[in-house]
């Protein structure tokens, strides 16, 4: 079933806290990790995974069942019904989609998951369709609400408009979007899952080689509270300086940029926001020198306030902007900035 829903806002993106009875009984929680800590993404996936009902076994790819052990830990205080350690050999060095998505298979069919979920993050975007190809079942991805135990609210056209898809395979594959579920709240006391091993350490044609890393002190851009972005109005990356500096004056800001910029060299690709970067919800967004094109606005219209600069009256970012603000970003900017 495929049909075409209300458009997408905020208050439509976030899923209720309902939860169905579910007639098949398990869900596999794909969990995301990285340098022994658990990542927000899916404690939000978790959330997601208890409104489908009945029982929740998380799987956790790892080298080996001792590397997962911090991350066990963390998973208990969120009292799944049970703990699968997916291990290979090759995950000592960072997790490579091809090498995971057959050990998800496989602790899929050990535990008679009905239902697959993950955060639809970069990497669970990368592992969930090749757990589905694995499985030869359909993929329903970016999920935003749950109507049923086997029908989804997804967005579509770059987020302007919502589907409803029903998913008829034996096993619903899913990833949900982050900022549609509030994250899982740990009990604050181990609920005592029980823990087993799926283990494979077959040959891959596939490894981990390198990767290089933008380090920064600020925090992530899907976990940032605040987000100052920048278009390509900004005209190189040295201007982006007045980006951070005003980050810097809000506190534990994160920068991000629109794919224009991004394309344009002004800023890395890790910072962009939009349908092919990262969706954010932050309590403050800044747009600077952005117009405000649909797939932007895609990965950053759920925030809770939203705050436009731009010089050209007709930009689209003010239709959806609680505060516009008709100016020259290189005059608007530095003065919020020196006034913080």
């Amino acid at each position: 079933m495929y049909s075409l829903a209300r458009p997408l806002t905020a208050v439509a993106a976030r899923s209720a806290a309902r939860t169905f009875a579910s007639a098949a009984g398990t869900t596999l929680v794909v969990v995301e990790h990285k340098n022994g800590a658990l990542l927000p993404a899916t404690l939000h996936a978790l959330t997601a995974a208890k409104q489908l009902g009945g029982s929740i076994t998380a799987v956790i790819p790892a080298a080996d069942t001792a590397s997962a052990t911090p991350i066990v830990d963390a998973m208990q205080q969120h009292a799944p019904s049970a703990i699968l350690v997916a291990t290979h050999s090759a995950l000592a060095k960072p997790a490579v989609a091809e090498i995971v998505a057959p050990l998800v298979a496989k602790a899929a069919e050990t535990s008679g998951a009905t239902h697959i979920v993950a955060a639809h993050s970069s990497w669970g975007k990368n592992v969930i369709p090749r757990v589905a190809a694995l499985l030869d079942v359909s993929a329903v991805s970016d999920a935003v609400a749950i109507v049923a135990e086997d029908t989804f609210t997804r967005p579509i056209f770059a987020g302007n408009a919502l589907a409803t898809v029903k998913a008829t395979d034996k096993v619903k594959v899913v990833t949900v979007r982050p900022t549609a579920f509030e994250p899982s709240v740990a009990t604050g006391t181990p609920a005592g899952a029980p823990v087993s091993e799926v283990a494979a350490d077959a040959a891959t044609a596939t490894e981990f080689v390198k990767e290089d890393i933008v380090k920064s002190d600020r925090p992530e851009l899907d976990a940032a509270k605040i987000v100052v972005a920048g278009g390509r109005a900004l005209k190189s990356a040295e201007n982006f300086q007045i980006l951070y500096d005003l980050a810097d004056k809000l506190g534990n800001a994160a920068v991000g940029a629109s794919r224009a910029a991004v394309d344009a060299g002004y800023a890395d690709n890790s910072l962009q926001i939009g349908q092919t970067g990262k969706v954010i919800a932050p309590q403050l967004y800044i747009g600077a020198g952005i117009s405000g094109a649909i797939q932007h606005l895609a990965g950053m219209k759920d925030s809770k306030v939203i705050v436009a600069i731009n010089k050209d009256p007709e930009a689209p970012i003010f239709a959806v902007a609680d505060y516009g603000l008709e100016a020259d970003l290189f005059e608007a900017v530095p003065e919020m900035t020196q006034k913080l």
